[in-house]
Formats: C-alpha cells, structure tokens, sequence
C-alpha cells in the first residue's frame, strides 16, 4: 500500500465513514479472542479506558489502548453503528483493569479488556477489507480531526489545541503558513475568543472547529507518526499546559487532537504490515 497522497473522493464517490462496511471490532485492533474479539468498541468503553489510564497512570498514553479505542470509537458513530448512550458490559462492570509494577527497575504497565492483555505493544491485526477505509488507503489527517471532534468536541478550543490543529493542517497540505480562514485560522481566533469568555456554554469547542474537517482541508496527507510527533509537541508547548497537567510533555491529554492523530497513525502502521 502506498504512503502517497491520498485522493480525495469523488462528488459521487461514499466519504470515509460509509466505506467502513461493518463496526471496528477489538479484534480488529487488539490480539484478542473469543467474545471479546468479536465485541464492537463504543465511545463508553473508550471512555472508560481513558480514565482508567489517567486514574492509574496520570495521563493517557500516546498511541495506546484508550487512544486506539477513542479512535476506533469515534470510526463507529461516525458510521452510525453505535452511539454516546450505548453502555456495554465492559464500561458498565468492571470489565477494564490497569496495574503498573516495577521489575528489576523497570515499569512494566498491564492493561486488560476482560481479562484479554491489550499492551500498547502488542501488534495489532490488520483491519479486514470490508472495514479498511474506502479503497484500502490509510487514515488521513483530516479523518483523525474528525475523529477528534467526535471523541473530545465539548472541549473548549484552548491555545494547545488551536497550536496542534495548526500543526496538522500545516503537514495535511504541506504549507509552510496556516491558511487564512482555514482550521487552523479558526482554533486560533477561537482559543483568544475564549480566554475573554467566562461561561462554559459560551465557548466555542473543538467540535465547532473541526467537524467536517477533511472537507475543510484543501489538501489531505496520511497520519504518521512523525506527523503524530509534531502535532504533540506543538499542543504541548506551552508551558501553562505543562505546568497546570500532571503529565509528562511526551503525552498527549485524553480525547484531544494530539491523541486523535497519533492513533490514526498507529492504525495505519498496522496495516502497512
């Protein structure tokens, strides 16, 4: 599969989200099997996973479980076969279990689904035809803004994040500038707006800047991880944001752009194996 720029679809051509024929399953992205293998990720496990890493951990770790779930989530209601009030057994018993232990002056992090190891290591099985998106090609920049706008949207638009959709839109269409009245333009008069606005409801959120954001993209790129690196480091170099966190500045915070992208490409590092 090529790491080329992807075309972008046709007016008569399905968008990325209806070429997903079936949900993303964990056995689609984790090693897993038996019930659990065949069991559909929804935004409440993600969820759930997310807190248990922050919980444990402090922080979610870039390009894990809970950001590979959130991504994968966020795929399944963009394709309407789940939703934010689906409750499964895993979010609603238990079913998600971290443990971190030191071994010979090492940190060794366990993380289960069920019982089943979901390792930030271990391999991911290449997603089936039918759930590649449209035409085989890997998971652009713009779909894994999307996908943020799905997982983290009710997160008001601050200057780490107006930096990071800066930073994506610059590697999507390759610019050496923001574009004027582009994504980019709009986080960043968004995240001034709302360091002036008091009330919640009053600011605008990710959602409101990133739906529909490969549309917005005149041109869209692969998510890699070089991409994924600098889409962090820009949301993460602000220093209120490393002072105010209690994360390290190697890790993006749950649910945002930075975690969105380095997901996507963890997806599409999989499948090129």
């Amino acid at each position: 599969m090529s790491q080329g720029q992807p075309q972008r679809p046709q007016a008569d051509q399905p968008s990325w989200q209806e070429g997903v024929e079936g949900p993303i399953k964990y056995g689609d992205v984790f090693n897993v099997t038996g019930e659990l293998a065949s069991k559909t990720i929804t935004p409440q496990d993600a969820a759930t996973m997310q807190d248990a890493e922050n919980r444990v951990l402090g922080h979610t770790q870039k390009g894990g479980p809970a950001a590979v779930m959130q991504f994968a989530a966020s795929v399944n209601e963009r394709a309407g076969v789940v939703s934010h009030k689906d409750v499964t057994d895993i979010a609603r018993n238990e079913g998600i279990t971290i443990s971190e232990t030191k071994a010979d002056g090492h940190r060794i992090i366990s993380e289960a689904v069920l019982g089943q190891n979901v390792e930030p290591d271990v391999p991911m099985k290449v997603l089936s035809p039918g759930q590649m998106i449209l035409g085989g090609g890997p998971l652009t920049i713009g779909e894994a803004l999307e996908a943020a706008a799905l997982s983290a949207g009710e997160k008001p638009v601050d200057q780490g994040e107006a930096a990071a959709i800066s930073a994506a839109e610059l590697r999507a269409t390759g610019k050496n500038e923001v574009t004027p009245g582009g994504i980019g333009s709009l986080a960043q008069s968004a995240a001034t707006r709302n360091t002036h606005v008091t009330r919640y409801e009053d600011m605008t959120k990710l959602s409101d800047v990133l739906k529909n954001a490969t549309e917005k993209l005149p041109v869209d790129k692969p998510a890699t991880n070089k991409v994924a690196e600098a889409v962090m480091h820009a949301e993460w170099e602000y220093p209120w944001r490393r002072n105010n966190d209690d994360t390290s500045t190697t890790t993006p915070p749950a649910g945002g752009v930075a975690a969105s992208v380095a997901a996507a490409a963890r997806l599409n590092e999989h499948k090129m194996k």
